[in-house]
């Protein structure tokens, strides 16, 4: 790390504007929203008046927004995108997030470009290139751990690594992932992916037998990393990155809040290394509890290395919270004892689930609660697959949804006034600053100077003073603390000092958002030379360039030495090509993993591992060839 204090940046998620704007109120240093196409969420997209109100609220408080234009772009679409980014860059937002190449040879402004995870960001070599190219921000594979993260920080330490810490997970590497495409028509790098891997599968082996029947051998947990901020920022990341444009409200509002205050907590403890990257202090009316919100179960994914707990065999829909066991079974009613939380409430409209012997997840809702005692809707088909001691898990708190579908939060910035008097000239002096309420705030001044020549007042006037300057209400701004300094009792009109106090409030407003637009007229983006760098074209030659779909991609790819250059499956879908290529490995989840030593075999509930080659048989009887490339610890999935 370098004696430089970092700003550390919680990225949330914005389906919508108001979404966003919900999230920046709730703790976010920036928020990420889909463009109004070509965004790799096709179903989350904004117009442009929309995101130009989100960017208005967020850079009163030094927010930043990016867009997301993480599609790959067909030929006949680089014109449109070409318009679009123009329309982004005269409302000033701080990025966009890109997939595609082509838009380093596209005549648009100089906007920062942040380098999506869907260009398979996982190498030393591939982020050292892209910092070369211009991009600003990389955000890193979401299969990397704390030490391949510390060894891309170490090979590019001036670029800003972006990392995912919470939400689901896609099981192949992101941008990899042609499933959808080849069974369904469907692109994931156009933003219309199928969800194949949340489909339920049969295993079979080469003589078609079944060794696993009727399990989501393909879905993961998601991901959750709010107590690995720490090693995290030490490996070298400094943008945290909750997933979920299709999440809701309240879901945005739930995580942002506790990710936010786990950071506030960082920087608490190390104030001479890291900084927040926005202003203002956030109120909540709410308790953040990340597992009351959507989740299939967390896992660290391969953060701290491989490990058994990253797939949800079972189902793909949501568990939530355990919230204890079943104690008794009615025929209209189960009894729950809580387990963890003693004082636990159940409240009527809960929504409960729970795993029944052959793995099902059975879902219920509560009808009436009295105690831990829970009528439920249909209760006789439920009670009939529960048994005493099951665990039960709450996905759905109905008292927890409630507080957050009302307003759950204020953020606001506090502010120091001082106000001063020179006699000799007879100006008075206004100035305000941010109150620095962390160590390695960036201090923020304004001030403004006002003649007048005022006269003695009869009664005192410290207090009007006070009044008058504190009124801020229709700003972000809350006065902290107000400095006088001059001891005669002067006369000051209210509405002067209500002037005075909009003059250096407009001017600080202006100076908090004047560093957060976008970059204003000058040359083309294309037009911008690249950072001087130790890339030499001799080391792209090693690198990969996929999922190239238009005549910019190739130009710009070969003008920078690429030797191996894939054109886009969605394009050529070319059969050697591998449908998902993932860390996630079914063999080892299953025990049957050769390079592991604690392989249960025999002992296995599967059984012992009969051999390859294994395939995946869908419901439909489509059969996916799974190949297993020990050497590199990666899963293949192929089409038969």
């Amino acid at each position: 790390m370098t004696g430089k204090i970092i700003p550390l940046e919680l990225l949330a998620p914005a389906r919508t504007a108001d979404i966003g704007i919900e999230a920046i109120r709730h703790g976010a240093d920036a928020v990420y929203i889909g463009a109004p196409a070509f965004g790799a969420r096709a179903a989350a997209t904004n117009s442009i008046d929309d995101i130009k109100r989100l960017v208005d609220f967020a850079h009163l408080f030094r927010a930043k927004v990016y867009v997301t234009v993480n599609t790959i772009i067909y030929q006949q679409e680089l014109k449109l995108v070409e318009q679009m980014i123009r329309q982004l860059h005269e409302i000033g937002v701080d990025a966009l997030i890109v997939q595609d190449v082509a838009m380093k040879k596209m005549d648009i402004p100089p906007i920062p470009l942040h380098a999506s995870t869907q260009m398979d960001n996982r190498t030393p070599e591939q982020v050292r290139f892209l910092h070369a190219q211009g991009y600003e921000q990389v955000v890193l594979a979401r299969e990397l751990s704390i030490s391949d993260i510390k060894k891309i920080h170490e090979h590019c330490p001036d670029v800003k690594l972006e990392a995912f810490v919470h939400g689901a997970l896609c099981v192949s590497y992101s941008g990899r992932c042609y499933v959808s495409q080849a069974l369904f028509g469907r692109s994931a790098n156009r933003g219309e992916c199928a969800q194949v891997c949340r489909m339920e599968f049969d295993l079979e082996n080469a003589k078609g037998e079944k060794l696993v029947t009727g399990k989501h051998l393909l879905s993961l947990k998601d991901m959750c990393r709010i107590d690995a901020l720490e090693d995290m920022a030490e490996a070298g990341v400094s943008s945290f990155k909750i997933e979920g444009r299709l999440k809701d409200m309240a879901y945005v509002k739930n995580v942002t809040a506790a990710y936010s205050k786990a950071l506030n907590d960082l920087v608490r403890h190390h104030p001479d290394r890291y900084r927040r990257a926005s202003l203002g202090n956030v109120e909540l009316s709410f308790k953040p509890d990340v597992e009351k919100s959507f989740n299939r179960g967390f896992t660290h994914y391969f953060l701290y290395g491989r490990n058994d707990d990253i797939f949800a065999f079972n189902s793909p829909k949501a568990t939530g919270k355990r919230v204890g066991r079943v104690k008794a079974l009615y025929t209209d009613s189960i009894v729950v004892e809580p387990e963890a939380d003693k004082k636990l409430i159940f409240a009527n409209g809960d929504g409960l689930c729970a795993f029944d012997a052959s793995g099902q997840l059975i879902g219920f809702r509560v009808n009436r609660a009295e105690g831990n005692r829970l009528y439920l809707q249909q209760a006789a088909g439920v009670t009939r697959k529960l048994k005493r001691g099951t665990a039960v898990f709450r996905n759905f708190d109905k008292q927890f949804e409630d507080l957050l579908s009302v307003p759950s939060a204020e953020r606001t910035i506090p502010v120091d006034m001082n106000l001063t008097f020179n006699p000799q000239i007879s100006v008075f002096q206004l100035a305000i600053q941010n109150s620095k309420t962390m160590d390695g705030e960036e201090n923020i001044v304004t001030d403004g100077k006002f003649s007048f020549c005022p006269e003695f007042a009869r009664t005192p006037q410290h207090d009007n003073i006070h009044r008058q300057l504190s009124k801020l209400g229709n700003t972000p701004f809350r006065l902290q603390q107000l400095n006088i300094g001059f001891k005669e009792n002067f006369f000051i009109p209210s509405s002067m000092l209500a002037e005075w106090r909009r003059t250096v409030v407009e001017r600080f407003l202006e100076q908090i958002r004047g560093n957060q637009d976008a970059c204003t007229n000058g040359k083309s983006l294309a037009e911008h030379e690249t950072i001087e760098s130790n890339v030499k074209k001799s080391d792209t030659a090693e690198l990969q360039a996929v999922n190239v779909a238009n005549t910019l991609a190739d130009e710009f790819y070969r003008q920078q030495g690429f030797q191996n250059i894939l054109t886009a499956f969605e394009i050529k879908p070319a059969v050697d090509t591998p449908l998902m290529t993932c860390r996630h490995c079914i063999r080892y989840a299953l025990g049957w993993c050769r390079k592991n030593p604690n392989a249960k075999n025999d002992a296995h509930p599967y059984g012992a591992y009969s051999g390859e080659p294994l395939f995946l048989t869908m419901q439909n009887g489509t059969r996916l060839a799974l190949i297993f490339d020990c050497a590199r610890c990666v899963m293949e999935v192929r089409k038969q």
